[in-house]
């Protein structure tokens, strides 16, 4: 798959709901995660990613999302996600924006990176 076709397809899973699948069928095994804020900052395997994932579905009741179409240039592409979300643990409901640049090599995303306000 090119870089477009990733970027097209990762968009379209997650304007779905459909994460892990996105995670499933496009990471490479050694994906690297990095978020702006919060422990750990930085997930390294596709089982990690995995992880990370599930953690966020299961302490996240989400009320709606929206994702840009993907932004690509060469091996890279960004994509704007808006979320209305409410942390579950802490019963506080919240509108988060923020930009994820993705790098794609050999027909999969070996990197993901997240720029949010952190705080």
């Amino acid at each position: 798959m090119t870089t477009q076709e990733i970027a097209d397809r990762l968009v379209n899973l997650c304007r779905k709901g459909q994460n892990q699948q996105a995670i499933e069928e496009l990471y490479h095994d050694d994906i690297v995660s990095v978020e702006a804020a919060g422990e750990p900052r930085e997930a390294k395997g596709l089982e990690a990613v995995k992880g990370k994932s599930e953690y966020f579905a299961n302490t996240m009741e989400v009320h709606d999302m929206k994702v840009s179409d993907p932004l690509v240039g060469g091996n890279h592409f960004a994509v704007t996600m808006y979320m209305d979300a409410t942390d579950k643990q802490r019963g506080k409901r919240e509108a988060m924006t923020e930009i994820c640049v993705y790098e794609v090599n050999g027909g999969k995303i070996v990197r993901e990176q997240f720029f949010y306000p952190a705080g």
